[in-house]
């Protein structure tokens, strides 16, 4: 497991870094847009639950990169109780009611760098640039950063820079972790 350098102290507990975007909770027209495998919303939003909170623990810290729910707020608020996990959010374009739930989250930004502990990176601390949307370039994109991004729900053909789409579209609609990160970058600079 990972800590991340935004805490420090004697006594941090190490926790794990995860990653996942467009989960559209709540969004019935998302079946048809992304040929999404389930009868309805309720399935979707249950089978979404169950694998969030199979991998994300209560202390573990989990960055939404976007576009977290399509419904009323209250009903955004309501799947939001249910998910294990510190939340953070990168707003995205479908975000409007998942703001007015702002206060469930650790923060809500549009742009963010993450910097983790990590010996494997330069200087011992690797920089993961988060946005909903994806970028050709990034801060320190040459010199071994990453950037994770949302939006595209897998339809963006991959490159050979270190970036990819998190969302759930691409994940078995399960959120990633930072060691599957570094393996899946590891391989695009192998």
């Amino acid at each position: 497991m990972i800590a991340i350098t935004n805490y420090k102290g004697a006594n941090m507990k190490k926790h794990k870094i995860l990653f996942t975007a467009d989960s559209h909770f709540g969004h019935k027209n998302i079946l048809e847009f992304c040929n999404r495998p389930f009868q309805n919303t309720h399935e979707m939003n249950e089978t979404l639950i169950k694998n969030w909170n199979s991998v994300v623990g209560p202390k573990d810290e989990i960055y939404h990169l976007g576009d977290f729910g399509m419904a009323a707020p209250n009903y955004i608020r309501s799947i939001l109780e249910r998910l294990n996990g510190r939340k953070f959010l990168i707003v995205g374009n479908h975000d409007k009611s998942t703001l007015k739930c702002s206060d469930m989250f650790e923060w809500v930004k549009y742009l963010h760098t993450l910097k983790v502990q990590d010996k494997r990176a330069r200087g011992g601390v690797r920089k993961i640039v988060l946005c909903h949307y994806a970028m050709r370039v990034w801060d320190a994109s040459h010199y071994g950063s990453y950037h994770l991004y949302g939006h595209t729900h897998g339809n963006l053909p991959e490159n050979d820079t270190l970036s990819f789409d998190v969302g759930v579209d691409s994940w078995n609609f399960t959120p990633i972790t930072y060691e599957q990160v570094c393996k899946k970058m590891g391989k695009k600079i192998s």
